[in-house]
C-alpha cells in the first residue's frame, strides 16, 4: 500500500491500491519519422477552381520521393516497433504512458536497443540514397516539382529521431506536503487515490482483454463439425495455437499486482492447452470440440 502523510493532522492516509513500484517500471518510447508527405496549396487552389469545389471540400497533398523503398522501410519499421512495445507493456494514463513489467525488463532493453540500432541503420540507409531520390521525383511530379519542399540531408537527419526510457516508479508516488489547506489536501488525495486505482484497474484490464480476444478467436476459428466436410470446415493457422501459448508468459510476466483470479485462470488455461498443437486440432474432430469446450468455459468465466 501507499502511505501519505497529512501534514495537517500528522495521521497517515492509506492508498486503497496495491503498490507496483517493486513489480513495474514506467516505459517511454517515443518514435519520429519524416513522412515525405506535403499539402501543395497552389495546386489544391487550381485543383479546386477548375472543378467549381469550395475551398474547404479538400486539398491535394504530394508525395516528395513517390514510392521511395528506403523511406518506406523506415515507416514501416517505426510502426512495428511502437506495437511490439505495446504488446510488451500495459497501458498507464491518459497521455500513453506504459507499465513494464520488471521480470521482462531486462530482456526488453535489449530487444528496444536493437530496435534503436536497426532504426538508425534504416535511416542512414535512407539518407544515403536522397538526393537520388529527389531526382526521380522531380521527373515524375513535373510542373508540380518544387526544390523549396526539400530538406537538406543534415536538416533531414533531426527529423529522424528514437527516443526510449525505462523509468523506476516511485515508491510514494506523490508528495502531499503542500502549502493548502487540510480540505484541499483531503480531495487530492481522494483524487489520487481514483487516479491511481482506475489506472491499475485499466493496466490490468489490458492483460485480461488481449486474453480474451486470443480465445474468443481460437473459440470461432475451432467452431466446425467435421475436417472432412468442407462446408463446415475452417482453416487457421499453426499461430492460433502459439499466440494462447503466448498468453500464458504474458499472464505470468504482466500480473504485477499478484492478482490470485488472473493466476487461477493462467492455471486453467494453462491446463486446457496442454498437448494442444494446431496439427492435433485439424485433425482431431472429438479434441478440437474438446479443447473448444474448455476455451469457451474459460471465456465465461472471465471478469475484470
Amino acid at each position: 500500500m501507499n502511505a501519505i502523510v497529512d501534514t495537517t493532522t500528522e495521521e497517515t492516509f492509506e492508498v486503497a491500491a496495491p503498490c507496483i513500484a517493486s513489480s513495474a517500471v514506467y516505459a517511454d518510447l517515443s518514435i519520429s519519422v519524416w513522412t515525405g508527405i506535403k499539402l501543395d496549396k497552389a495546386a489544391t487552389r487550381q485543383t479546386l477552381t477548375a472543378n467549381g469545389a469550395d475551398s474547404e471540400m479538400g486539398n491535394f497533398r504530394k508525395k516528395l520521393l513517390g514510392d521511395c523503398a528506403e523511406l518506406t522501410a523506415v515507416q514501416k519499421y517505426a510502426a512495428n516497433t511502437r506495437n511490439w512495445h505495446y504488446g510488451s507493456s500495459m497501458p498507464w494514463g491518459m497521455m500513453g504512458q506504459r507499465l513494464l513489467p520488471t521480470t521482462i525488463l531486462p530482456d526488453y532493453i535489449y530487444q528496444i536497443t536493437e530496435h534503436e540500432r536497426e532504426f538508425g541503420r534504416l535511416v542512414n540507409d535512407f539518407l544515403g540514397v536522397y538526393e537520388w531520390a529527389q531526382t526521380s521525383a522531380q521527373a515524375k511530379l513535373s510542373g508540380l516539382w518544387n526544390a523549396d519542399d526539400y530538406p537538406s540531408v543534415e536538416s533531414l537527419r533531426t527529423k529522424f529521431k528514437f527516443y526510449h526510457a525505462q523509468i523506476k516508479i516511485p515508491e510514494d508516488s506523490t508528495d502531499w506536503r503542500l502549502k493548502v489547506g487540510a480540505d484541499t489536501q483531503q480531495y487530492l488525495k481522494e483524487q489520487y487515490r481514483k487516479h491511481y486505482a482506475e489506472q491499475l484497474h485499466n493496466a490490468m484490464g489490458d492483460v485480461w482483454q488481449r486474453t480474451y480476444d486470443a480465445l474468443a478467436k481460437m473459440s470461432e476459428k475451432l467452431d466446425y463439425k467435421s475436417s472432412e466436410d468442407k462446408d463446415t470446415r475452417k482453416i487457421f493457422r499453426d499461430s492460433l495455437v502459439g499466440n494462447v501459448h503466448d498468453m500464458l508468459g504474458l499472464l505470468v510476466k504482466f500480473n504485477i499486482t499478484g492478482d490470485a483470479k488472473m493466476e487461477a485462470m493462467r492455471i486453467q488455461l494453462e491446463d486446457a492447452m496442454t498437448g494442444v498443437s494446431a496439427d492435433a486440432l485439424r485433425e482431431d474432430d472429438v479434441f478440437r470440440l474438446d479443447t473448444k469446450k474448455k476455451i469457451d468455459a474459460i471465456r465465461s468465466s472471465m471478469t475484470w
